[in-house]
């Protein structure tokens, strides 16, 4: 189970972050809005508002509105320990099959032993990430709206509708308070008398609806599986009136013949937190006492601390006078004519990476924290071979470093389980995690060998890790995560095996996340020894590990240990017959060439151990390893794909991506393969909405602009011909702690300035040239 961290220790590195982070303050053009000239028809058209705990989706319904409530810590499940602590004994069959080149024989063993016993993710225990519930607002008027706007703004995170209807103007208002951390809800009509309506609130299962006094109450408990309880929540909703009365029917709160009605809902559940019912009546009942406009304000205030830290403008045209899910179309099919939408694009990925995330709570999953089902497809959890650590990218170079203690935190609590699951398969020293996780920590590879041993996820967890320190120089946080860091290098280090063909220590048995491979006699796996993937992965984070004793001046002895392995180690990546870089240590034919994982291409990001600098020919390798792979797929993997051309400075080839990216779709059903793009409400489409392709987009767009990773800051170092004419970028984060601003024209850049709280000279590459340069003092 998750551990919590101690609140002080956080509050403490926030005081300090004001002065390492500093909250630049920058005038965002108020163009950074989605809007509609309808109501949703669907949820994929619906605005997200988040306050990183709880998250609220109104569909602007005229007659009748729906609004899906979240609470990012409303899970199912409970801790499990689904270890087969007798996996071990299997591992020198399992290696030997192996070695024979008997690998499906070896899925096949590892099918009957060495995966995790129970269920699996397919049920409880695991667990599900679950839709809180949907609160119904019900006006009692006909007729056809007309003047119908629906708004999101990113500068305030509020929404509104607004119509007109019988001669009535009416509008509304919503936003997750970030003070107050409730939900809030106004309604107004411009005539007095002229607001009538009904509000109720429920969920499919596990709901009890009553009314108690004036307020409506929602509560529950989700299914444990096991004899423990399942996870128990409490909703109130509560309403202020201008005019008109409040009155109660059953489980339903009336409005009749108001002006105006300030609807606030209060929710906690009882994950870590004993007092939720006290929380969530505390928290109504200061809202109560709010002035709404003081309230409204004091939410735009908190949000802003975070928000307008960064500013991005691109010269050219931007249609800010078009619906927005009929610009993205128009994007689609014109890229260029708009880079007002990359900006958009950017700074909405920056929105949900606030808005899904807190400090003390958890990481954003699979959905963010936006969910409109009990049953999240793939429970909503945390996927550890791209996905979650893909949520993660945007928030450094976006001066939201704070973000990623959440999952710091996160990964704290898989320490515990993973060394149980380190001993029970592998009998090894450190911890592990596989490919999946849970707010409850599970640490067991998954029901199917062919994607479940995956044991990358802990070592790839470190990378995210490492980065905020990267980025920050902060060693008193450094010293906390090392003991994270090194008992992950202490198992990878631990399961180490020589490869008789090649004579280097490698994993065996592993697999290269969710691909396959053809064996010579015609059959099909995904076990094998010592993937691309894993020997990158293990090389970066030993390197990281020796790095880090060295700063904080211990371990002397593990870190020679781990300078040795890495000269038996593979490179960081071998090149085929092909030209290509190869993903395994043989060159199997793969199953599928176009397939949406490039996990073999993980050194090159969000590594720095392949460059087109250092290593220009495995540079060269990942090129022609992605022309093969196509452009298209998952809106992840499209993401993903578009950071690794920025990485290799072709600007215009990760411009296609992003126009790939933003391809429109109302598809829902699960895929695999291509076909992602992105919903009207800017959700990326897995499908179905998959957070990550958001954040791998707004990560990959920065990456276009700035890069830290190879020695120095390089400065426009993948700019596409769309965006030559000009723009301006203020308040991005380069690691070493330095704050970055810079002016280009005509594909030149005419101004920049680096900032730092020290005065130590650093390399920046302006216009081809490196030059190295005293920042300006902060």
């Amino acid at each position: 189970m998750i551990q919590q961290q101690s609140s002080l220790r956080y509050l403490v590195l926030i005081i300090v972050s004001a002065f390492l982070w500093p909250e630049t303050s920058i005038a965002q053009e108020k163009t950074l809005k989605l809007w509609y000239n309808k109501p949703a028809k669907v949820w994929e058209e619906t605005l997200p508002l988040g306050n990183g705990r709880l998250g609220m989706t109104p569909d602007g319904g005229v007659n009748r509105e729906k609004i899906v409530l979240n609470d990012i810590t409303l899970w199912s499940g409970a801790p499990q320990d689904a270890n087969n602590y007798e996996a071990y004994k299997q591992l020198p069959a399992i290696r030997q099959l192996i070695k024979d080149g008997r690998n499906d024989e070896a899925q096949a063993l590892m099918d009957k032993s060495f995966v995790c016993t129970g269920k699996g993710s397919a049920d409880v225990p695991f667990g599900c990430f679950q839709m809180l519930g949907e609160l119904y607002l019900d006006y009692t008027t006909s007729g056809t709206a007309t003047n119908y706007k629906r708004t999101l703004s990113l500068n305030d995170a509020v929404a509104t509708t607004n119509y007109q209807l019988n001669g009535v103007n009416y509008s509304r208002e919503y936003f997750t308070d970030f003070n107050g951390d409730v939900a809030v809800v106004l309604l107004k009509a411009d005539k007095a008398g002229k607001l009538n309506c009904r509000i109720a609130i429920g969920r499919p299962e596990n709901a009890t609806v009553h009314m108690e006094g004036k307020e409506l109450r929602m509560s529950g408990q989700l299914k444990s599986g096991n004899a423990n309880p399942g996870m128990k929540y409490l909703t109130r909703v509560q309403t202020k009136l201008k005019g008109g009365s409040l009155l109660t029917e059953k489980d339903t709160l009336i409005i009749e013949n108001a002006t105006e009605a300030i609807i606030y809902i209060s929710t906690s559940t009882d994950f870590n937190n004993p007092g939720y019912k006290e929380q969530s009546q505390r928290l109504m009942a200061d809202a109560l006492k709010q002035d709404y406009a003081k309230q409204r304000n004091k939410h735009i205030l908190a949000y802003q601390r975070l928000f307008n830290r960064v500013n991005v403008s691109i010269t050219g045209n931007s249609a800010i006078d078009v619906p927005t899910d009929k610009r993205m179309l128009n994007f689609h099919t014109a890229p260029a004519a708009d880079n007002g939408l990359p900006v958009l694009f950017y700074q909405f990925g920056r929105y949900l990476s606030i808005s899904s995330t807190r400090l003390g709570l958890l990481p954003p999953n699979l959905q963010g924290l936006w969910a409109n089902q009990i049953q999240t497809p793939w429970n909503g959890d945390y996927h550890l071979d791209v996905n979650v650590q893909m949520n993660h990218w945007p928030v450094e170079v976006s001066n939201l470093a704070e973000l990623n203690l959440p999952l710091a935190a996160l990964v704290k609590g898989l320490v515990e389980p993973g060394q149980r699951t380190a001993k029970a398969y592998y009998n090894a020293e450190g911890w592990v995690a596989h490919v999946i996780t849970n707010v409850w920590g599970f640490t067991e590879p998954g029901e199917s060998a062919s994607w479940g041993i995956t044991k990358s996820g802990s070592g790839w967890l470190c990378n995210n890790l490492w980065e905020h320190y990267a980025f920050t120089n902060d060693k008193k946080y450094l010293a906390d995560i090392y003991p994270v860091l090194k008992g992950s290098a202490a198992f990878y280090n631990s399961i180490l095996v020589k490869d008789d063909k090649t004579g280097w220590l490698v994993t065996s048995p592993s697999s290269s996340p969710e691909n396959s491979f053809y064996l010579p006699n015609g059959k099909h796996s995904s076990i094998c020894n010592g993937p691309t993937i894993d020997n990158q992965i293990i090389r970066e984070l030993f390197m990281n590990v020796i790095t880090a004793a060295k700063t904080l001046g211990n371990d002397a002895a593990f870190a020679a240990t781990l300078e040795q392995r890495l000269k038996e180690l593979p490179p960081a990546g071998m090149i085929g017959k092909d030209g290509r870089l190869m993903e395994w240590l043989e060159e199997y034919k793969e199953t599928e060439p176009t397939h949406r994982h490039i996990s073999h291409l993980y050194g090159l990001y969000p590594a720095s151990l392949i460059t087109p600098e250092a290593t220009p020919e495995l540079a060269e390798a990942c090129k022609k390893s992605l022309n093969v792979r196509g452009d298209d797929g998952p809106s992840w993997s499209i993401a993903y794909k578009q950071l690794f051309w920025a990485r290799l400075h072709d600007g215009n080839r990760a411009f296609k991506l992003f126009a790939g990216l933003i391809k429109p779709t109302y598809n829902t059903d699960i895929n695999y393969g291509p076909g992602g793009g992105i919903y009207p409400n800017m959700f990326s489409a897995g499908p179905p909405f998959q957070i990550d392709g958001n954040f791998g987009g707004t990560a990959a767009i920065a990456e276009m602009l700035l890069q830290s990773h190879a020695g120095f800051i390089d400065i426009l170092p993948a700019l596409p011909d769309a965006w030559k004419a000009g723009g301006e970028i203020k308040g991005l984060k380069a690691r070493g702690n330095y704050l970055v601003d810079f002016k280009w024209k005509d594909g030149i850049v005419t101004n920049y300035k680096i900032s730092s709280s020290n005065n130590q000279k650093v390399k920046v590459r302006v216009n081809g040239a490196i030059k190295e340069i005293i920042p300006t003092k902060i």
